[in-house]
Formats: structure tokens, C-alpha cells, sequence
């Protein structure tokens, strides 16, 4: 029963042509008055993904209150239904009707991922184990992305992935069944990899193993538990041990998914960097393995409080308040990176307004985000009158001590494609000498759909 990985030197034939973009929405934001009121984000990204999935795999209906309604999400919702399980909207409610582990459909059609970089990992993983064959296609940004550190552990396991030159999108998953049970070691911080094994590992009989060196959100092994799935978390001297045994059979859960912090971030900073504001994020998720932004905030002295701390679904919750602040800067340690991956580029326009140097290393991952993240901060904070020192894995910000971003008659920064590059210089344009224009704010429909509407009702861009 080999795993046999291949490499075309052309996109998948069965793939069909890629979707044309959607025209750029550029929008220019100036400085504000103070930010005030209080605020609900959307649901978390990453447990509404799982949400899906694994209701999906349950056998009978699943509720979802507080779903995600971004195109990421989107995109998984319409890659179930084509494998045929009924995910149907209904008032505030999504129901999902399982098929049951094993019981995934083969899809008539290729699998358009849209830019989620997060539905395609996790999907493989799913079909990985399944007797069915998939083909992911998905937008320019996405299909720039490499996918060998997911297409590895699931060759292990049997499936046979052909993917385009550099591992890449259009790809064609054929799922292995059964599949066989592997002991396997992340060799980068990766929650999307661990749990792209986990849905394999739940049609596969015997148990699998994934070690984590570094621990990583831990969504999936929260939620699986609440499934009804034979999972164990255990450490070592390697790191976490997450053992699932196979061939499951899942239960139909009610879900209710928490504000994503990483979503909270964007209002919480622009409320640190713009003098005399008060804002309060309602429901935050504040799960350990996400909250190290929030951390980092602190010792950089932000007026940041929790409230109603609470459990939600599982997860841990709290309203956070944030009071404008006179940030300093920090060293931000490697071992927090894979706590708030996603938050580093607006942790860099707080940085860029603070009082002396903040340094993060350690993130190399960015450099295959979306975009190169790394590098397109260095370039846009540069544009903003930011001393920027621009590292093989990470950033040296040698901030501004409070004064506005100088822009000198206006500027424009280019987010290519990157929902969160779009979102940070849109904050940084709040607290700048001149409007800053953002190319191109249709990317932020991915993940934060009511972004500008939420930032309107503070005060911002009025």
C-alpha cells in the first residue's frame, strides 16, 4: 500500500481555467477623531472552517450560530456540499447534514478554493482517506502558494497528490482507503498541517500520531473531542502528542463559534493608536494558542482589559476593552509566532508608532502567506516614513514614538491580494499626516467582510 507523490510539470489537466479577479476596490483613508463604541468581529476563521468539516463527517445535523460568512469560509461550505453533505443557511443558523465518516461523495466537479489557503490544506487532508478523487483549483494569490508541507505527511498516509510545478495549485488529490496510520513530526509550526492529518486520521484505521515541537492552535483537537472522536493530547519530551484512532463515528453537535481574534485585532490597535479612544470587542475568542498578540500588547504598555471572561462552545471568551496607549517597543520572542501568525502585520503599524525598536524573528512562515507578508510591510511602512530593517525571518521597526505616519501629500500601498496587508495600512491610514490609499480592499471579503462598515460605526473614515 505505497504513497506515491507526484510532481506535473503543467497544471492538472481536469482543472479548468482560473477564475478572472475581481475588479480592485482601492479606498482611501485618512486621520480620525477618536474611535468609540462597542463592536461584535465575525465569527473565528479557523473554528468555522472545523465547524464545517467536521459536522460534515458526523453522522446527522449539526447547528452552527456565529459561522464565519467570509469567502474563505464560504468556499469550504461549497466544497462539502459537493461531496455531499447539505449545508443550508437558516436565519442566523447554519445546519450541516453529515454523511459520516467514510461517506464523502466524489465531487463532479473541481473544488474552487477561492484565496483560502486554510479550506484547501484541510480538504486534502479529508479526501486524503477517502475513495475519492479531488481537484483543487483556486485564485492567482492562492495558487502561488505551496502546499508540499501538507502534500508530505498525506503521501505517507497513501493518497497520491499531483500538483503543479512547486507543489502548488491547480493540484489533484486521490484519496487512499484505507489509508494507512502514520507517526509524524511537524517540521514547521503548523495548525493547518496538524489538522489536515487529523481529518485523514479519522477514516483510517489504527491511530495516528502527530507531534508537535511547538505547540500550535489547538482547534481541531478541542472540537474533535467534543465530536466524539478518540483523541488523546499528551506531552513529552518531543512536544505534544495528539493521538486519534480511526474509523470514527462523530455526533452531531450544536456549535457556537466565538469572535476570531485575529479579526478583534484590527479595531483593538486602531483603538491603542488613535489618541482619546474607548472601544470594547464583544465575544473574543482568547484561546491560549491564539492569544499571543494580546500578550505581546501588554508588555508593550497597552491599556488592554478583559471582561466577562467565559466559555463558549469550549472555547474561552472575554469582551476586550482597549484605551488608547503610549506603546514601547519589544523583542517579540520566536516561541509566541505561531500564537498570532496572522497578527503580525498589524502588530507592525502598532510597532511603527511606538517608542524605540521592536524586533520579531522567527516568522519566516510569513514569506508564504497570501502574500510575503514581511516584505510587503517593510516596503509599505517604509512608504510611511518607517525606519524599517527587513530580515531573511522577520522585522526590526524602529518606531515613530507616537508621531503620525508621514506621507507627505498621500501615498498608496499595494496589499496584492492580501486581505490582511489591505486591513493594516487601512488602520495606519487613522493615524497619518495625509490619506493613505489601500490598492485594493476586495481581499478583505475573505475573512472580515464587514470590516469598513464595523470601522465606520468607531468613528473611522466617517
Amino acid at each position: 500500500m505505497g504513497a506515491r507523490l507526484a510532481m506535473t510539470q503543467a497544471p492538472c489537466q481536469s482543472a479548468p481555467p482560473m477564475h478572472a479577479p475581481s475588479p480592485p476596490q482601492p479606498m482611501s483613508v485618512s486621520a480620525c477623531p477618536p474611535l468609540r463604541g462597542t463592536v461584535d468581529v465575525p465569527g473565528d476563521k479557523s473554528i468555522s472552517h472545523r465547524a464545517l468539516m467536521f459536522s460534515a463527517l458526523a453522522v446527522g445535523r449539526s447547528r452552527i450560530t456565529g459561522l464565519l460568512e467570509g469567502e474563505d469560509v464560504l468556499a469550504t461550505a461549497a466544497a462539502l456540499r459537493a461531496m455531499g453533505a447539505g449545508v443550508e443557511r437558516e436565519g442566523e443558523v447554519w445546519t450541516v447534514d453529515g454523511v459520516g465518516v467514510g461517506g464523502l461523495l466524489q465531487p463532479e466537479g473541481a473544488l474552487d478554493m477561492g484565496n483560502s489557503g486554510t479550506s484547501t490544506r484541510l480538504l486534502m487532508g479529508l479526501v486524503a482517506s477517502h475513495p475519492v478523487t479531488a481537484t483543487f483549483t483556486g485564485d492567482a494569490s492562492l495558487s502561488r502558494r505551496p502546499m508540499a508541507r501538507v502534500i508530505e505527511p498525506l503521501a505517507r498516509m497513501g493518497a497520491e497528490v499531483t500538483a503543479s510545478p512547486g507543489a502548488r495549485l491547480p493540484l489533484m488529490v486521490r484519496g487512499m482507503c484505507p489509508a494507512v496510520p502514520i507517526a509524524y513530526t511537524l517540521p514547521v509550526a503548523s495548525a493547518q498541517v496538524k489538522s489536515a492529518v487529523l481529518l485523514a486520521a479519522l477514516n483510517t484505521p489504527g491511530t495516528t500520531r502527530v507531534i508537535e515541537p511547538v505547540a500550535t492552535r489547538d482547534h481541531s483537537e478541542r472540537m474533535l473531542a467534543g465530536f466524539g472522536a478518540a483523541i488523546t493530547v499528551e506531552e513529552s519530551a518531543a512536544g505534544r502528542v495528539i493521538s486519534l484512532t480511526g474509523e470514527a463515528e462523530l455526533r452531531p453537535q450544536t456549535i457556537t463559534v466565538p469572535g476570531d481574534p485575529s479579526s478583534a485585532a484590527f479595531p483593538i490597535i486602531a483603538a491603542l493608536l488613535v489618541p482619546g479612544s474607548d472601544v470594547l470587542v464583544r465575544n473574543v475568542g482568547i484561546n491560549p494558542t491564539r492569544a499571543g498578540l494580546f500578550a505581546v500588547l501588554r508588555a508593550m504598555g497597552a491599556d488592554l482589559v478583559h471582561e466577562n471572561e467565559r466559555e463558549v462552545g469550549g472555547e474561552p471568551v472575554a469582551d476586550i476593552r482597549a484605551r488608547h496607549s503610549a506603546l514601547t517597543g519589544v523583542e517579540v520572542p520566536p516561541d509566541v509566532a505561531p500564537s498570532m501568525i496572522d497578527e503580525f502585520p498589524i502588530l507592525f503599524v502598532a510597532a511603527a508608532l511606538a517608542r524605540g525598536r521592536t524586533r520579531a524573528s522567527g516568522i519566516g512562515e510569513l514569506r508564504v502567506k497570501e502574500s510575503d507578508r514581511l516584505a510587503l510591510m517593510a516596503r509599505g511602512l517604509s512608504r510611511l516614513g518607517v525606519t524599517v530593517e527587513e530580515m531573511e525571518d522577520g522585522l526590526a521597526i524602529e518606531g515613530r514614538d507616537g508621531a503620525p505616519f508621514a506621507t507627505g501629500g498621500g501615498t498608496t500601498i499595494a496589499a496584492e491580494l492580501d486581505h490582511r496587508i489591505a486591513m493594516s495600512f487601512s488602520v495606519a491610514g487613522l493615524v497619518a499626516q495625509a490619506p493613505v490609499t489601500i490598492d485594493d480592499m476586495a481581499p478583505v471579503r475573505t475573512s472580515f467582510p464587514t470590516f469598513v462598515a464595523l470601522m465606520r460605526s468607531l468613528g473611522a473614515w466617517a
